[in-house]
């Protein structure tokens, strides 16, 4: 059964920083469960337009098997009664983009190549969606996310769906294969419902930045022998995580870096972010006795209530 998903996206490698990803906007709901699909080491598919949906997993299944992404994408347009009004865009893990616009895709639909990059859209209010998607990617300056999602914006500038939005969805992974595939995902973030599904993704991706700091940062401090360095490299990457405007009123990071800290005998470095949790919300202090038995917190009680007396 096909889905009826229009909406604008992009496939793209970034060979810099050596990932895969895929990003879009649609006015339907809960877009991200249906149209990305990406996996560390083989590529990336976006499937839209009339969606069917195992175009993701099969082309990537595909590639897997060692196809290029225009052999994978034929043979499943091949095979498709239906595939006058899909419009897919794969890319493989060398970089090879294909994409595939059907003739009766709701106008105004169609797609641009470019390198490393696939871009495409339908049901849009102007045919110079995709267009404006190619120029605003190859142009912005940044990681993967940053530049797909530029990409989208200009796509929203131009006038895009002429429904309007209602979701949004970003996937990045590796492009290196990986053994256990879920190690390779670098984001996957999904806007399901949502006046500005653009903003709001916008706004998830600087909160999926600033745990990926403090997930540094703990790597960091769990790595031994530890030595000035990496305790220097650590709390450079608390401070990054902490900096983030999204994370001034969510004290859940500084918590969990200040009892990082503790256990790395880290002690007078945590003491300030135990405090300034506490004054965010002081029924974190609730937390720290809990944290002993769990051997979270050393089993010291001189320790334990000199940090209960930060609050």
């Amino acid at each position: 059964m096909s889905i009826h998903v229009n909406t604008y996206s992009i496939v793209a490698f970034d060979p810099q920083h050596d990932q895969f990803g895929v990003a879009v906007q649609s006015h339907w709901f809960c877009v991200g469960a249906l149209v990305p699909w990406a996996e560390p080491g083989v590529g990336a598919v976006a499937t839209q337009s009339f969606v069917e949906v195992s175009y993701g997993p099969l082309g990537l299944r595909l590639m897997r098997a060692g196809k290029t992404a225009e052999q994978a994408l034929q043979g499943l347009l091949t095979s498709d009664p239906q595939a006058s009004v899909r419009q897919v865009a794969m890319l493989d893990a060398q970089g090879n983009v294909a994409a595939h616009t059907g003739q009766h895709c709701i106008a105004e639909a169609g797609h641009r190549l470019g390198e490393y990059y696939a871009v495409q859209a339908n049901l849009m209010l102007k045919d110079t969606v995709w267009d404006a998607m190619g120029e605003a990617y190859e142009c912005t300056a940044g990681d993967l996310a940053e530049r797909m999602l530029a990409a989208l914006d200009a796509a929203q500038a131009e006038g895009g769906d002429i429904r309007g939005v209602q979701s949004a969805a970003l996937l990045v992974v590796s492009a290196q294969l990986e053994p256990v595939p879920w190690n390779g995902r670098v984001f996957d973030l999904r806007v399901d419902d949502h006046p500005q599904p653009l903003v709001e993704l916008r706004r998830l991706l600087a909160v999926a930045r600033a745990y990926k700091h403090a997930e540094t940062a703990s790597q960091l401090l769990e790595k031994r022998p530890l030595d000035e360095t990496k305790i220097a490299a650590a709390q450079q990457e608390i401070q990054l995580a902490a900096q983030s405007p999204e994370m001034e009123n969510n004290p859940e990071l500084l918590f969990w870096q200040a009892v990082d800290l503790v256990a790395a005998g880290q002690v007078e470095a945590a003491l300030p972010l135990f405090k300034r949790v506490f004054e965010v919300d002081p029924i974190w202090r609730d937390l720290i006795p809990r944290l002993v038995p769990a051997g979270q917190l050393p089993d010291d009680p001189d320790l334990v209530e000199r940090i209960l007396q930060l609050a």
